[in-house]
């Protein structure tokens, strides 16, 4: 069993015009290509997905998106929570959907509707133990599968995308974890930006690590084979890095 426990209640919670902000992601893997698959992305993909008590449907990793906390923290945080898995996430949102919470799904009213951003996470690690273990389980499952188990409308169309972008990026790294850069689509026009870091004039660039919140930490080091500067971000056991160009 996990020593860290999950956060609870909503003292914490972010809103905006009457809508409780969400943060979630779709964890996945790709798998070594086979006679079978024939270099199909979406058949060679995986995504993880979580149960709940008493269903047999599944959801994906997410929750409130709290107030001492980013967009990206919170979905890091709900996969370490919920599926027990850290990884790379892709900055860019998949999209941001709104919603009707469970428990207020039939009453017409602003109380009760979620604003949900949505995030992918390439999984590098599953831990044996996590803080909700006892009330979920999670498994792997093909693309079919997932639409098919799936129990939201907009956790479906979180999927469509998510294999829009897989088919395009294909593995191109070019889509992983960009910071502090221009803002791209409708979907991410309220997405806050990665923690701020100062400006580097200088080559001879000291490796330190500082305290973000109680939660992450930036790491900032040259690159060892190019004239870059690697700002890493670590969040809740995710690594979300990008490099910038030194200058002269």
């Amino acid at each position: 069993m996990s020593s860290v426990i999950a956060r609870t209640g909503r003292h914490r919670q972010r809103y905006e015009n009457n809508f409780r902000l969400v943060s979630g992601c779709i964890p996945y893997r790709i798998t070594e290509d086979d006679e079978d698959h024939n270099g199909d992305i979406e058949n060679r993909i995986q995504v993880l997905m979580v149960s709940s008590p008493d269903r047999d449907d599944r959801v994906f990793p997410k929750g409130g998106w709290e107030d001492d906390e980013t967009v990206l923290e919170a979905a890091c945080r709900e996969a370490f929570e919920e599926a027990g898995v850290k990884g790379t996430l892709r900055e860019t949102p998949l999209g941001v959907w709104e919603f009707r919470s469970k428990s207020r799904q039939k009453i017409e009213s602003l109380e009760g509707g979620c604003r949900g951003y949505m995030f992918a996470l390439e999984v590098t690690e599953e831990l044996e133990s996590w803080p909700e273990q006892q009330n979920r389980d999670r498994k792997w499952l093909n693309i079919k599968e997932a639409f098919r188990l799936c129990r939201y409308e907009w956790m479906c169309r979180a999927l469509e995308e998510f294999v829009r972008v897989m088919e395009v990026s294909d593995d191109d790294e070019d889509g992983k974890i960009e910071i502090g850069g221009e803002e791209k689509g409708e979907a991410s026009a309220n997405v806050n930006a990665m923690p701020s870091v100062p400006a580097v004039t200088d080559h001879h660039v000291v490796a330190e690590c500082q305290i973000v919140s109680s939660n992450c930490c930036i790491e900032i080091k040259p690159s060892s084979t190019s004239q870059q500067l690697v700002i890493s971000v670590h969040c809740h056991g995710t690594w979300l890095s990008r490099g910038l160009p030194l200058s002269h």
